[in-house]
């Protein structure tokens, strides 16, 4: 038995017979939420952008009791709304740098890649103390990709920026550090897509850990209720430019990765995810459609470890 458990421990997820999967950690207060971003403020306590609202927010204590904090903005800037009619934001995601909080995210309308990636700055991180900085990077019809789902990592003294949502799939471009925004003619890397229309993967994130990078996204159909059949993967690279593979070393450019968590019982459609640091350790949050809620969109979190050959397990 203690052996049958070792060699768990350190296979990959893709290589393991009739994996489970763990449930979220139990959560109370406000649990609705899409496409969650979360950070552990420097003053305490935890915030969770989200979509939804003028990018929605929830606060935390203990990261357990979870309350409606409002919106990121009172309302939506201006120039939202070259890209839908209503100023609706998409898919955010928060981050520390240069003694200030940054927060990116997705404007565009449903099914197309007339798309653009904003940012905006706050003090503090909390809800009511942004400033918007205008667009990032755009996308149109005649590109062949989509700037939506956006999310920063830095590398090697350098700011990257990976996005991406059906059309080629993930891609990656440098940004600016001090103004957090595209670099003008930057080359866009593609990193992640699937060999079959409509190349349904979307919602990067990538974190450092080990002398790796680790390429996650969200596979298969999201927003569908208890019908979304999304799904987490994850591929590494020792460049954060990738090339990035699975543990079988199957590019994540040729459709593959390692199944990190899949939707299971009650907990449906488990995607649109992102990693953040508490304590030291590695926490991933996403949202999953809740059957017994009438597939309600809900808060999961699970902590991350680290298998001995080096690949993401929940627990």
């Amino acid at each position: 038995m203690a052996v049958a458990a070792t060699l768990l421990a350190i296979l990959p997820n893709s290589a393991q017979a009739g994996v489970t999967y763990p449930d979220p950690q139990p959560i109370t207060g406000q649990q609705i939420i899409h496409d969650p971003t979360v950070i552990h403020l420097k003053s305490g306590g935890y915030v969770a952008y989200s979509t939804g609202g003028v990018i929605g927010a929830r606060r935390s204590k203990d990261r357990v009791r979870w309350d409606d904090a409002g919106n990121a903005f009172a309302s939506p800037p201006s120039w939202w709304y070259e890209y839908n009619d209503t100023g609706d934001p998409w898919a955010p995601d928060i981050s520390y740098r240069d003694g200030r909080y940054w927060l990116y995210y997705a404007v565009s309308s449903w099914g197309t890649n007339h798309s653009a990636i904003g940012v905006a700055t706050s003090p503090s991180g909390l809800p009511g103390t942004w400033t918007d900085h205008g667009k990032v990077f755009t996308s149109e019809t005649t590109d062949s990709w989509n700037a939506i789902d956006p999310a920063v990592v830095r590398a090697d003294g350098r700011l990257w920026m990976t996005f991406g949502s059906y059309w080629t799939g993930i891609r990656m471009v440098e940004l600016n550090p001090r103004t957090g925004k595209a670099i003008p003619g930057a080359t866009v890397t593609h990193l992640a897509t699937r060999p079959d229309a409509p190349y349904a993967v979307e919602g990067p994130y990538i974190v450092e850990h080990g002398r790796y990078y680790y390429l996650f996204a969200s596979y298969d159909a999201c927003c569908a209720g208890v019908n979304s059949t999304y799904k987490i993967k994850v591929g590494r690279s020792t460049k954060v430019t990738g090339p990035y593979v699975d543990s079988t070393g199957k590019p994540l450019l040729e459709g593959g990765g390692d199944l990190l968590l899949e939707g299971h019982g009650r907990f449906i459609g488990t995607g649109g995810e992102s990693i953040f640091k508490d304590r030291g350790r590695d926490v991933l949050a996403y949202h999953y459609y809740d059957a017994e809620d009438g597939g309600t969109p809900k808060l999961g979190l699970n902590p991350l470890s680290w298998t001995k050959t080096g690949w993401p397990r929940l627990f």
